[in-house]
């Protein structure tokens, strides 16, 4: 995947209702509770179809006529967003040098359709960049969230933990440990992991000294002779849950389900940075 460098509330009282003689009486009035009204950031505000200052990263870009772009945006309260940046191919615009993945950035835009206008984009700062191997695992992670997020659904939780992520892979924390939680914590987020501690259907405790597979709909079993899917430890599993790769066996075991669990929600979708990896032995 190639990725650019560059309420209601009523107002209306209670129904009337009837006397014994069947005639209308009017309810008593009720007032309304006050509500407070939420006070927003002083960095961000949304009017209308207008959001100012939001936390973002962009995911990838491409061109858009001759001096455009368009930009897809991971943001904190809007989720994965695509922006028109317009004019940001030329020579001298202020967006240029601004949108850049794994930067952290204060985005404005515009609209209300599915692909808006970004008025404004400015460096955040404060990220060590992301080089060699950690930068090819930065691109992994913007493709998982391309192809598995869906556009306009806010994840609070996982842009947090993004952002922790390239922290601890331009810290040079072992990738393929940080690689793996990352994959999980998506997969929860998108509401498609299972409990790893308990069997489907039976409910019992997944045991540490028993062989599973996973089914990707559904979650953890017994082996069976038949199966095809990969065979992986009770301990490998309880391990992914508590989020505890220190064990050789659990790292592997846990890669090649990670991988069958992220191709069958992608259908069958390549991912093209996840093949790099692979080639270099670090996925």
């Amino acid at each position: 995947m190639p990725v650019t460098v560059e309420p209601a509330v009523s107002t209306l009282g209670p129904e009337p209702r009837e006397d014994i003689a069947g005639s209308p009486v009017s309810a008593p009035a009720v007032a309304a509770p006050a509500q407070k009204r939420a006070r927003t950031p002083s960095r961000e505000r949304t009017i209308g179809t207008r959001v100012t200052g939001q936390p973002a990263f962009v995911l990838h870009s491409y061109p858009y006529k001759e001096t455009s772009l368009i930009v897809d945006m991971l943001t904190r309260d809007y989720g994965r967003v695509a922006l028109i940046a317009k004019g940001a191919k030329r020579p001298h615009s202020q967006l240029r040098g601004v949108l850049q993945t794994f930067q952290p950035l204060s985005a404005s835009w515009t609209g209300k359709n599915e692909l808006r206008t970004l008025t404004d984009a400015e460096w955040v700062g404060g990220m060590l960049p992301l080089e060699k191997t950690a930068l090819l695992c930065g691109f992994y992670l913007n493709e998982l969230l391309v192809k598995l997020l869906a556009r306009d659904d806010a994840h609070p939780a996982l842009f947090n933990h993004y952002v922790s992520t390239l922290n601890q892979l331009a810290h040079q924390e072992p990738a393929p440990i940080v690689l793996r939680k990352f994959e999980r914590a998506l997969l929860k987020e998108t509401g498609v992991a299972a409990d790893l501690t308990h069997c489907t259907g039976t409910r019992q405790k997944v045991k540490a000294g028993q062989v599973y597979v996973v089914d990707p709909e559904r979650g953890p079993r017994p082996e069976q002779a038949a199966d095809t899917w990969p065979r992986v430890n009770g301990k490998t599993l309880l391990d992914m849950e508590r989020e505890d790769y220190q064990d050789t066996a659990t790292q592997a075991q846990s890669k090649q389900l990670m991988r069958f669990l992220l191709a069958h929600h992608l259908g069958g979708a390549p991912l093209n940075t996840r093949q790099i990896l692979i080639d270099l032995s670090q996925l």
